[in-house]
């Protein structure tokens, strides 16, 4: 299916601040025109989407999770392939200060989800932590401000500070899947369990590879009771 940009109206002083600080495109970095948002028609039209959203109840992501945690729904808006777009796009947000890249992305995946009612019955949205030190260091946590971003796009509340994150172990990039479940499984820790009880969550992050930091976060959320999880990313990367 063809995609399309989503289009806004642009005013004069929009108009003079792009003449004067362009905007460019998270993905390959050309020149937004007045009217593009977040991604140049180019990429939109081909970074490599997954379409899971279509199908978020039973596809290669939402499968990644069965018979590891209760999953109500999974999508990513595209796949994660190194050196690719997709991958510059990813690392900018995360390496080169670009919080305003995942917050953009955040809406513009939650648009394209919403098309398929990914969001119905979804009470609200835990993104993710990162460990106080390594927050610090970064300035900003990358899936907070996707989530900030999808709660712009659909008006669900984030539920901050109900799940923490004590330990970091490294990137996971070079690691195979039992490392990454490994060095997560202790990782997290449960702090307003009333905030969560009952509810239908949905768990957000930049990437998901082998699902072990989503698993580990989910399975801690579960102890709040009576917890319904669903996940969503920018990319998804197949094992």
């Amino acid at each position: 299916m063809k995609q399309t940009t989503p289009t806004r109206k642009v005013s004069f002083w929009h108009r003079l601040f792009d003449l004067l600080a362009p905007r460019a495109c998270v993905a390959c970095g050309a020149r937004l025109a007045e009217s593009e948002e977040v991604l140049c028609a180019s990429c939109n039209l081909h970074l490599p989407r997954t379409d899971f959203a279509a199908n978020a109840y039973d596809n290669e992501m939402a499968q990644c999770f069965w018979g590891r945690i209760p999953i109500e729904r999974a999508a990513a808006l595209f796949f994660y392939h190194p050196q690719s777009e997709t991958s510059h796009a990813i690392y900018d947000l995360k390496y080169h200060h670009h919080p305003d890249y995942a917050n953009q992305l955040g809406h513009f995946a939650a648009q394209d989800f919403a098309a398929h009612d990914f969001f119905n019955d979804i009470d609200g949205i835990v993104a993710i932590p990162l460990t106080r030190g390594r927050q610090r260091h970064r300035g900003y946590n990358q899936a907070e401000e996707i989530a900030r971003g999808v709660a712009e796009a659909t008006g669900l509340p984030i539920f901050h500070k109900v799940v923490r994150r004590n330990i970091f172990d490294g990137s996971q990039t070079q690691k195979d899947r039992w490392e990454r479940m490994e060095g997560v499984e202790e990782a997290f820790e449960l702090l307003r369990p009333e905030r969560i009880h009952g509810r239908h969550v949905l768990i957000v992050d930049d990437v998901v590879t082998t699902g072990a930091t989503v698993c580990a976060c989910a399975k801690e959320l579960a102890k709040a009771g009576e917890v319904k999880v669903s996940v969503m990313s920018l990319a998804f990367t197949r094992t």
